[in-house]
């Protein structure tokens, strides 16, 4: 099981590399919103773009929007899905 505070220093550096932010990964906060006027302003090619790095760094699939849409509110959000992801991974029995 990943370290929280680690994972989600992890996932803020994804963020800024992949979506080319304005804000170092030490200035993005762990509830700042990514989407909307209030947050970093991420538009939809941004959250495609996102959930193409999640599945391929920390292997979260993202299987549809309304999922997507509380997955990808904040880096808080997205930690707690990775983590979620991993422990049900740990659970299952290998075959």
């Amino acid at each position: 099981m990943p370290d929280p505070t680690d994972l989600k220093q992890r996932i803020k550096l994804m963020l800024v590399d992949n979506l080319m932010l304005q804000v170092s990964a030490a200035e993005l906060g762990d509830d700042t919103a990514l989407f909307g006027p209030e947050g970093l302003g991420l538009d939809s090619v941004d959250a495609l773009q996102l959930v193409v790095a999640l599945e391929k760094n920390f292997r979260l699939k993202i299987a549809d929007t309304g999922e997507a849409k509380k997955i990808l509110q904040s880096v808080n959000t997205i930690a707690a899905a990775v983590l979620l992801a991993e422990s049900s991974k740990q659970q299952q029995p290998p075959n």
